[in-house]
C-alpha cells in the first residue's frame, strides 16, 4: 500500500513532517523494488532519520 503525507503507517507518527515525508518516499520506493512492507518500512525510517541528522533538522516531535 503506497502511503502519502496524510495517510502513514503509525511508526512515523512522531517525527516530524519532513522526516516522515522522507521516511514515506523511501518506503514506498521500496514496495515498488518488492520489499515486504514492515522491512521498507524500517528500512525508510533508519535512513529518513540519517537523511535529516545529515541536514541538521529536527528528528521528532517536540513533547508538550
Amino acid at each position: 500500500m503506497p502511503w502519502n503525507k496524510d495517510v502513514y503507517p503509525e511508526s512515523l507518527k512522531n517525527f516530524t513532517a519532513p522526516i516522515r515525508n522522507k521516511a514515506v518516499e523511501i518506503a514506498n520506493a521500496l514496495l515498488e523494488e518488492g520489499y515486504e512492507e514492515g522491512r521498507a518500512i524500517s528500512i525508510a525510517t533508519a535512513q529518513a532519520k540519517e537523511w535529516g541528522e545529515n541536514r541538521d533538522k529536527q528528528i521528532r516531535k517536540k513533547n508538550h
